[in-house]
């Protein structure tokens, strides 16, 4: 890969001994250099246009705003915190030099660092948020460590934020891929993707590949290889990218999942690559999906 994916660019230290102290955490809170980055709504604060920059606000600035704050980690030495927000009424967008933006949205205005500390922070705000009270006997939880899991203020359980890993696999067969739509958005855009899916409990990256494709496509799959990951904060998950060779070629799709799975000429997809054929659309470079389909067509696979 010459840059990393989209969100995986975070430069930030996660000081995992700093956060251990609560002192430490206490006065990084009132520090006028820390910097504060306002979540409303999972939505993140940006300044400026294209490329745009992560608006952060000054630790005086934010002084007075209420709302959870969320250590994201350290760069330079300096504390950067993300702040939720929803609940606070003053207007932060200071007329049109500021707004809130999806971060799905921001990412494609963002350099990839700044675009990788949005994914931390709105996951980690939409965990918190998830997750004021107790699995184990429903009392309310608190956050500790600057945010990196909660502890019941009853029966003291701890619960630590969770990341959902996702499997997705372009499966080949010599001069052609595997290539699925699957039911809602997809079907919408008219558009092929990679097949992908959540891994289950007890099972390896390979035998994830393997049911996955076998459940969604009918095809069985041999050697797989992996390529590259991406974080996906929506909400939580790591797409885990991989290449794997077909034993067998007959598709049958479920169609409880996906709306159509088709085998694609190399040909076919190279011009879908570029813009240039109207039977065939692929996600666009954002997605992981784009980077498995264009490393194949080009023989990287």
């Amino acid at each position: 890969m010459s840059r990393p994916h989209t969100f995986a660019g975070n430069p930030l230290d996660r000081a995992e001994y700093q956060r251990r102290d609560a002192d430490w955490l206490a006065a990084r809170e009132r520090d006028p250099e820390s910097r504060i980055l306002p979540l409303r709504n999972l939505d993140v604060l940006l300044e400026g246009e294209e490329p745009a920059r992560l608006a952060w606000m000054s630790g005086d600035a934010a002084a007075g705003l209420e709302g959870p704050r969320f250590l994201l980690g350290l760069r330079d030495g300096v504390a950067h915190f993300a702040l939720d927000v929803r609940d606070v009424e003053d207007d932060l967008t200071q007329g049109n030099e500021r707004r809130f933006v999806d971060v799905r949205t921001a990412a494609t205005l963002l350099s990839a660092e700044d675009a990788g500390i949005s994914a931390q922070a709105r996951s980690q705000v939409d965990w918190h948020a998830r997750h004021g009270f107790c699995s184990v006997c429903g009392e309310p939880t608190e956050a500790v460590r600057g945010g990196q899991q909660r502890t019941c203020v009853s029966c003291g359980a701890d619960h630590f934020p969770r990341t959902d890993p996702v499997i997705i696999v372009v499966v080949t067969d010599g001069d052609r891929c595997l290539l699925g739509q699957s039911h809602g958005r997809l079907s919408q855009m008219r558009m092929f993707s990679a097949l992908a899916g959540f891994m289950d409990q007890g099972e390896s990256i390979e035998e994830a590949v393997r049911r996955e494709v076998l459940e969604e496509a009918g095809v069985r799959v041999g050697a797989v290889r992996y390529h590259s990951s991406q974080p996906w904060p929506f909400p939580s998950s790591l797409m885990i990218g991989c290449h794997a060779d077909a034993l067998t070629t007959d598709v049958r799709p479920d169609k409880v999942e996906m709306l159509s799975v088709q085998w694609f000429e190399r040909a076919t997809v190279r011009r879908a690559l570029a813009g240039e054929d109207g039977e065939l659309r692929v996600p666009a470079s954002f997605a992981i999906a784009h980077h498995l389909i264009r490393a194949w067509a080009e023989g990287r696979a």
